[in-house]
């Protein structure tokens, strides 16, 4: 049992980083319609940023305040959240009118773009992202361990999907979204302007991506280039999940997938760890195409 219960808090930590990934996959693609295959380098790019922000900080190992990883935070979702913005503004709306296949060999153009361009900029070689926290373990309940990292993730997690569900259900911005989301071209005829709407989506998206990067740089210090793909991949699959276009559908896909994951890992193989976001997915495209809380809905072809 205790076993158990420790795969579990393992699972919700790697959970909430999945479910803030896939929220960017999902609401790009309720406003758009739009599968943003580039959204894992996106959180790569988070991940160099708060690299070199703690450099740039002075932090050194375990030696940061808690107003300097604010800062730190902040830096990284506010440089991705201007990355979402550019690459909307700069590559999807050229092709917004064109076919959803046009729109998604630009989403895996722009990915190859960002994973070589990190590449030729930070190198190839991979980095360790300095522990600004130190990691403390503590035993709860049944002795299970948990540590100060873990509960960090939990936390800024939950605070983070919070304030989202908050801006759009009581929000002027938020009520905008949705409506985009429900109907793009009546949405522009009731006078809100959709531009705005899609480029404040890209930037809340890109900011959550790089906050997963952050807390996933405390846990899993190793970053590199390449570290964005399997990620991007299992938080699409989580948003497919749960739904995509549902907002608590990816935070429940996600939590799902982490579960799921660091249950397969522990009870069966460790290399099977990544091979059941890609079993998940066939078995909800085979069972419930929509997610486990997706609408259907009449598409025109």
């Amino acid at each position: 049992m205790q076993e158990f219960l420790q795969q579990i808090v393992n699972g919700v930590s790697w959970g909430g980083i999945y479910a803030l990934i896939a929220l960017g996959y999902t609401m790009v693609y309720g406003i758009l319609r739009l599968i943003n295959f580039a959204h894992g380098d996106v959180f790569m790019v988070g991940a160099y940023l708060g690299f070199y922000a703690v450099h740039w900080f002075g932090l050194g190992r375990a030696s940061g305040s808690a107003g300097s990883f604010l800062a730190l935070f902040a830096f990284a979702m506010i440089g991705c959240a201007l990355l979402g913005v550019v690459i909307e503004r700069s590559v999807y709306k050229p092709v917004r009118r064109h076919s959803r296949l046009n729109a998604l060999i630009t989403a895996i153009g722009v990915s190859l773009l960002l994973e070589n361009g990190a590449i030729l900029l930070f190198g190839p070689d991979p980095k360790f992202f300095p522990q600004v926290i130190e990691s403390r373990p503590m035993r709860i309940v049944s002795g299970v361990v948990v540590t100060n990292h873990q509960l960090l993730v939990l936390i800024a997690s939950c605070l983070l999907m919070v304030g989202l569900q908050a801006i759009i259900h009581r929000t002027k911005t938020g009520r905008a979204m949705r409506a985009v989301s429900f109907n793009r071209d009546a949405a522009s005829l009731m006078g809100i302007n959709v531009d705005r709407i899609i480029i404040f989506t890209f930037a809340i998206g890109s900011a959550l991506a790089a906050a997963a990067a952050v807390l996933v740089g405390l846990t899993n210090p190793k970053i590199e280039p390449l570290m964005g793909l399997l990620p991007g991949l299992k938080a699409f699959v989580a948003a497919v999940l749960g739904g995509i276009g549902s907002i608590p559908g990816a935070m429940i896909g996600g939590l799902l997938m982490g579960i799921a994951e660091t249950l397969v890992a522990g009870y069966v193989s460790s290399t099977l760890r990544d091979a059941i976001a890609f079993a998940l997915l066939i078995v909800i495209l085979l069972v419930k195409p929509t997610g486990l809380m997706g609408r259907a809905g009449d598409e025109k072809v």
